[in-house]
């Protein structure tokens, strides 16, 4: 199947290339509108309804009309001189904040874009009064709007509001402030759009330059970029198409995730193709270029459908988690990844075939042998000192893993540090009213007697709230239209973000209710601490199946590729190591050394998976070269020096581009500690495990490491390289 297909794209390459560049164009184009219609924002969503802030929030939507694509804007306004405002003033507020209520909002769109490929998000916002400072030093007002707050349309829209209300306030003397979760978003994507740019302009540049350095051509620096952006495009296109299909939501960090995923694994694996393409070459000067595409691209080909599906097989068990977030994430970087994959099983050696010994042009390396190097003389000192090597990376990785010691997850929203206007408003606000006004903790009743509900039924209910420490405020008890539902609304005086306000709402809070919820009636908590306190109980729940049931995917892809039952093993332990490394590293620089309240609580599964499925991309590599080496006569020692000479160069080039393809997520807010853990995962397993740890291990063992199947050495060596090219002799390098 493999070679049936990179052999029709190397025979046939300019058709596989234009069907490539009708789809990427096509897909591309309809990406952003597909990717609005797939995502949502509300992460009590991905919640089970057997969660009780689920069930909450379904009571929200069902009975009092939330709308679950609504966010929420607390607007602050108050008296530019810093008086306290008046009864005219007031009065003039609410004038003003009507005024606004009844304006649509426009949607501001970019010159250069198609309209009918942008979703029209203009809107009228929905405006209500929500309380006044007990100092009357402002008033505030509850915005709602409709939308993903990571659709650019909707944070459009929030910035066109915003102006227009600071134009119109400040016209009658009143300034104003704006918090909330959309606010935020706006605020920290504007302090961070300068520093984005130039940060995914330095990788581009980057990843150019370092392929400029290995292959001394502008060719094949430029194509990995070209061809990988065609083919992730496609692949967006598939997954949101997918999701549509499939009536799945799918979160807003997943499609930013999805890309560093594919730009990282696609020049990977188009690295491990062009330096096994340019070994052929310089082996077989007078073969075709098209007849060495198809040799090599089947060859490596194994090895790239073998790390692809290990990436698939580990993200595909995030389907038994029970939080949604995860559920979703699993296949939709499984599918883009299978698109991939078959795009390097077709676009990328039909680029190969058609380009031929051009791909390498201006360089002239083709035409002669390289001198021994680095690559060879590393080789050789890890088969000269293979315990030495195994020691110190173990050592290495240890060290690293004891950072794990009283590490602790933080399930607040991610905080980039800066003081944003948002962060200020909210302070001011926290000031002189409890924190949670902007953000409460709800508490939703419903009969099941039967029975209608009133105030005086709830009154016990409300006064025993009041007496929870650390509840600053309870609101009047709302009830829906048929009187069969109710909301108290509650402000805790902890940040509703915080590891206080989430112990709040899932101990003492929901306590109160279970002891005071009137007979005959069932209450729910709601609100963002509680969702993270249920999500916390998810994610604590889905670690520990989804990391055993990855591991022995994986072990398995491991063991029908490589024949083997020592060398899985050997290889999951390493990758188990540089997973604890990482985390390690992680936990030591936010935790113990930025004083943050613990490490993100997505990052130790999205860790394992990523570090663990792509860390192994290089394990597979060295392992199948390795075993493709000790099936040629000689020493085993020999054989793992070939090998590590061959493969160091495509595994620490591709190594520095995926770590700095999973850097540019730091530009992103609230991803830093993604970006730190992926970048140092990436490099450990490239240059730790892949170069060091398991060629020395291979060293140490011989071919015992394919017990119980041995390869056997043949006279001439392996048949591919009976076919492909005479042994080099011991003095000559060539790179993978």
């Amino acid at each position: 199947m493999i070679r049936a297909l990179t052999g029709y794209s190397t025979r046939h390459p300019w058709k596989v290339i234009a069907l490539w560049a009708v789809l990427g164009v096509v897909l591309s184009a309809l990406v952003p509108t597909l990717i609005a219609r797939v995502t949502q924002h509300q992460t009590g969503d991905f919640l089970p309804r057997s969660y009780d802030s689920a069930a909450a929030l379904q009571i929200a939507e069902e009975q009092f009309g939330v709308d679950p694509d609504a966010t929420t804007v607390t607007v602050l306004v108050a008296r530019s001189d810093g008086r306290a405002l008046s009864a005219a003033d007031q009065k003039r507020v609410e004038a003003e904040a009507a005024k606004l209520g009844q304006r649509r909002v426009i949607m501001p769109r970019e010159d250069d874009g198609p309209k009918f490929l942008v979703p029209d998000r203009s809107q009228m916002p929905r405006i209500a009064p929500a309380m006044t400072a007990p100092d009357r030093s402002f008033e505030l007002f509850s915005v709602q709007l409709t939308g993903n707050p990571s659709d650019k349309g909707v944070q459009g829209v929030y910035r066109a509001f915003r102006d227009a209300a600071r134009t119109q306030f400040s016209e009658v003397g009143m300034r104003t402030g704006f918090t909330g979760g959309l606010a935020d978003t706006v605020d920290t994507t504007d302090a961070h759009e300068t520093a984005a740019k130039v940060g995914g302009a330095l990788v581009m540049g980057f990843i150019v330059l370092l392929n400029v350095l290995v292959f001394r051509s502008a060719l094949a620096a430029l194509l990995p970029l070209l061809a990988v952006a065609m083919i992730g495009g496609v692949a967006m296109g598939t997954v949101a198409g997918a999701a549509m299909l499939a009536g799945r939501k799918l979160d807003a960090s997943t499609p930013n995730l999805i890309n560093v995923v594919l730009l990282g694994i696609g020049i990977d694996y188009l690295l491990f193709l062009l330096f096994r393409f340019r070994e052929q070459l310089r082996n077989r000067p007078d073969q075709s270029a098209r007849e060495a595409a198809e040799q090599v691209s089947g060859r490596v080909g194994t090895a790239i459908t073998s790390a692809a599906l290990t990436i698939v097989a580990a993200f595909a068990t995030l389907g038994l988690a029970t939080f949604g977030q995860f559920r979703s994430l699993g296949p939709a970087i499984a599918v883009a990844v299978l698109v991939m994959l078959l795009g390097s099983l077709t676009l990328l050696p039909a680029l190969l075939a058609a380009a031929g010994r051009k791909m390498f042009w201006p360089s002239r390396t083709l035409r002669h042998k390289p001198s021994e190097g680095r690559a060879a003389r590393f080789g050789a000192l890890v088969t000269r000192r293979p315990l030495t090597m195994l020691t110190a990376s173990v050592a290495l990785l240890a060290t690293l893993a004891a950072g794990l010691a009283g590490i602790r997850m933080d399930y607040g929203r991610d905080d980039s540090g800066d003081q944003t206007p948002a962060a200020a408003t909210a302070a001011e606000i926290s000031r002189t009213l409890p924190a949670g006004v902007s953000d409460p903790t709800s508490v939703f009743v419903t009969a099941t007697d039967g029975d209608t509900l009133t105030t005086a039924r709830l009154d016990g209910l409300s006064h025993a709230l009041t007496q929870v420490k650390g509840v600053g405020q309870v609101g009047r008890t709302i009830l829906n239209k048929d009187r069969r539902a109710a909301r108290l609304d509650l402000y805790p005086t902890a940040d509703p973000q915080s590891q206080q306000a989430r112990d709040l709402a899932s101990g003492p809070i929901r306590d109160a209710v279970a002891q005071h919820t009137p007979a005959g009636t069932t209450a729910h908590v709601g609100g963002t601490a509680a969702i993270f306190a249920d999500i916390s109980t998810a994610v604590d729940r889905d670690l520990k199946i989804v990391f055993p049931v990855a591991a022995a995917l994986i072990a398995l892809i491991l063991l029908l590729l490589l024949r083997s039952l020592l060398a899985p093993v050997a290889l999951m332990l390493s990758v188990g190591l540089g997973f604890a490394a990482t985390l390690g590293a992680a936990t030591l620089l936010f935790q113990h050394g930025l004083g943050k309240p613990g490490v993100n609580f997505t990052l130790p599964l999205v860790l394992f998976l990523f570090v663990v499925a792509l860390g192994t991309d290089y394990n597979i590599l060295i392992a199948d070269r390795i075993r493709e080496e000790m099936q040629r006569p000689g020493p085993a020692r020999a054989a793992v020096a070939r090998a590590v000479r061959h493969t160091t160069p495509a595994i620490a080039t591709a190594g520095l581009v995926l770590a700095g393809s999973f850097a540019t997520l730091a530009t992103t807010p609230g991803n830093e500690q993604i970006a730190f853990a992926m970048a140092l995962g990436i490099m450990l397993s490239a240059l730790v495990l892949s170069l060091v740890l398991v060629p020395a291990l291979a060293a140490l063992l011989g071919r015992s490491i394919w017990w119980p199947f041995h390869p056997r050495p043949t006279m001439g060596g392996h048949p591919q390289h009976q076919a492909n090219a005479p042994a080099p002799e011991p003095d000559q390098v060539t790179a993978y």
